[in-house]
């Protein structure tokens, strides 16, 4: 994984399709609902559109009709051939994968594009903190290789360095990531932690605790999530607390 040291000082773009097309390849997995869902880090369906030699568009088996497939995959792959900008790439991938594909792009992205790739990344996978593709030591080198001012809009870095020395923090979790408390996402919004907790129908915990501004690496408004983007080994006093709802019943308040 690059760090600041070896970053090129220009993306290698050559390089970056040739790792897409390598992940084109990869085969295409069936889910229980298949083939209309799949995984694949080009499609989340086995049913696709492609272009015939007429011209003409038609529906595609991508699980049952390898010339459909082998078709889908050249098309594809013309795409990513025509990519002038790394961001094209990267809005190609899907979200399951989107993370894996950076961890393997990263030596070939400068500074600004990794800063780029990786907040806009980090915002669109859902729950980047349990993907399988990276530990929370290798997101964590992630973070820690890029310039805070360029990870974040002028926005979120004025807010970034305006953080007292030692910030309060929350986390919402349900009974889905409920043993991931000392994850990489927190947020300086205890509403927003609430709701991370109560969605989906659930009662969930909130969490508060306390960490040092010098191991907060991100602040991102993008989602109107305030989230911060932290180093678990160093939050402090990690406490589960009562939803808000309980707060206005214990004073007698009704919503």
């Amino acid at each position: 994984m690059a760090s600041k040291r070896n970053r090129p000082a220009k993306t290698d773009l050559t390089e970056l399709k040739a790792l897409a097309h390598t992940f084109l390849q990869l085969d295409i997995q069936p889910t229980e609902m298949s083939p209309l869902v799949v995984k694949h880090p080009f499609t989340d369906s086995g049913v696709a559109m492609i272009r015939k030699d007429d011209g003409c568009m038609a529906v595609a088996d991508l699980i049952g009709d390898p010339a459909s497939l082998q078709a889908w995959r050249e098309q594809c792959g013309q795409l990513i051939n025509k990519a002038e900008k790394p961001v094209e790439l990267f809005q190609m991938i899907t979200k399951p994968y989107k993370l894996g594909f950076l961890k393997y792009a990263m030596p070939y992205l400068s500074e600004q594009d990794a800063a780029q790739a990786l907040s806009q990344v980090w915002i669109t996978t859902e729950a980047p903190n349990a993907d399988p593709n990276l530990n929370k030591r290798e997101l964590l080198a992630l973070f820690r290789s890029i310039d805070p001012q360029k990870l974040m809009d002028e926005k979120e870095y004025g807010l970034f360095r305006g953080l007292d020395d030692m910030v309060t923090v929350y986390r919402g979790l349900t009974s889905y990531n409920a043993k991931n408390v000392k994850a990489l996402s927190w947020t300086l919004n205890r509403d927003t932690a609430e709701w991370f907790a109560h969605r989906f129908g659930e009662q969930g915990a909130v969490y508060e605790a306390q960490i040092q501004k010098d191991h907060i690496y991100a602040v991102f408004l993008g989602r109107d999530e305030a989230e911060v983007i932290v180093d678990p080994t160093y939050l402090q006093g990690i406490t589960p607390i009562q939803d808000q709802l309980e707060d206005l019943q214990m004073k007698g308040l009704e919503l």
